[in-house]
């Protein structure tokens, strides 16, 4: 969350970063309630101090009868003392509400808009989209041709937006993750695979809403759990309440992991077959760094993101994300749009990665600080955040950018070594 002091002191500019975002948020009450919250606590202080005073005068008593009556005022005081503290507790408690729904500041760059149709293109990949001399199939469809996927199977078992992969699609899953972990452990990433629960402060910390109608978190009943929609979610809370000494950072830490999301309301062709899915697997990046290291590393994970998808021979724009659409933590965001040919009448882009800079938006929320040697306090590191893959978004640009006139598919040269093959065919 946003510092309250910064609020405060900038109400106008959180208002109008409010208003670029699509956020409604109560600034001007946050601020009128902080006012009266400070007034409250220099009350108590004050009435702390004076029967603090008391306290000390009740042995210089005359007599019983004034010891009593000393003793009657310091109580009087500690009881108004507790009630104007009372009153302080519950304001702090709403002012942390309404500071908890005010989103992160904007990169002064970021794009203004209220959707992605603000979002700005800043550079294309290496590869050109493919020009087919015959009109090219859905990942659906050669999933069928192919046996690769079994949506019926999915949803006889868990509902719609499930599935079984099958065959060549499941040695491509673990090679996609292969070749993601692999390039990013030699980037100086730790790698992990990580819980698919966490409590749901932990949730609230990294930003994410995990009850309410307009949740996409799945939740445990009659318990603080709930599936991780990313491994942001876990990675993030890794440091939870804790202190770092300033020489360990940045930490670079790329989690595996299953990731999985309600996916309320999500329709239409655009959402067809593995594009919206409620369970997936994902390979994340993570990063703890120094203040004056996250713009750096948010560049340095868009450029990761961009040779991952480079090395796969897929097609790719990066857009600059606009501010309706970076989220409540994200100062800014880059996306990441893979070639899909069966997506539209003739081929679109689709989201298939993103990578932001959350400055110390989660770690204030999450309590995650670093100390310097040789300086007296603490301050709150920066977080940034960013897809590896998404397998099964990266699945669908592989098949569908890939495919031959017969239905086969070519398996990028660098997952051969993990595939064992050259192609898929179907073939038994």
């Amino acid at each position: 969350m946003l510092d309250r002091k910064y609020i405060v002191e900038n109400a106008e500019a959180v208002k109008q970063n409010c208003i670029n975002r699509g956020v409604e948020a109560d600034v001007d009450r946050l601020v009128a309630l902080e006012a009266k919250r400070r007034d409250l606590l220099n009350q108590s202080q004050e009435l702390n101090r004076q029967a603090n005073e008391v306290s000390k005068t009740i042995g210089q008593a005359k007599d019983a009868a004034e010891r009593e009556a000393r003793k009657e005022q310091g109580r009087k005081l500690r009881d108004d003392k507790d009630r104007v503290q009372s009153e302080h507790d519950e304001l702090d408690a709403e002012i942390t509400k309404l500071q908890s729904g005010i989103p992160n500041l904007s990169h002064p760059d970021a794009p203004v808009g209220e959707d992605d149709k603000s979002n700005l293109e800043i550079r294309v990949g290496k590869h050109a989209p493919p020009k087919f001399d015959f009109k090219p199939l859905d990942h659906v469809e050669l999933a069928e041709k192919l046996d690769l996927i079994d949506f019926e199977g999915g949803a006889r078992v868990a509902g719609a937006g499930f599935y079984f992969l099958k065959n060549d699609a499941v040695l491509l899953e673990l090679a996609l993750t292969q070749y993601a972990l692999q390039m990013l452990i030699g980037e100086g990433f730790t790698p992990v695979t990580t819980p698919d629960l966490a409590y749901t402060e932990i949730l609230h910390g990294t930003g994410y809403i995990p009850r309410g109608p307009e949740t996409q978190i799945y939740s445990i009943e009659n318990s603080n759990l709930n599936l991780v929609a990313t491994a942001e979610i876990t990675i993030g809370g890794l440091l939870s309440g804790q202190t770092v000494d300033a020489e360990e950072l940045p930490l670079k830490i790329c989690g595996s992991s299953h990731c999985f999301r309600t996916e309320a309301g999500a329709a239409g062709r655009a959402s067809r077959g593995l594009y919206r899915v409620h369970q997936f697997t994902k390979v994340e990046m993570f990063a703890f760094t120094l203040p004056d290291q996250s713009e750096a590393m948010l560049d340095h994970f868009c450029e990761l993101e961009g040779r991952i998808f480079d090395g796969l021979g897929v097609p790719y724009r990066v857009v600059d994300t606009a501010t309706g659409d970076l989220g409540g933590p994200a100062y800014r965001k880059f996306d990441l749009e893979a070639w899909m040919p069966g997506r539209g009448e003739a081929g679109e882009y689709g989201e298939v990665t993103s990578t932001s800079n959350c400055t110390d938006f989660q770690a204030r929320r999450l309590n995650i600080r670093f100390r310097r040697k040789g300086e007296k306090g603490t301050s709150f590191v920066h977080t940034l955040n960013g897809t590896a893959l998404a397998i099964s978004r990266a699945l669908i640009a592989v098949l569908e950018n890939n495919q031959h006139a017969d239905g086969s598919i070519n398996v990028p040269e660098a997952l051969r070594p993990w595939m064992g093959k050259d192609k898929i065919t179907g073939s038994k």
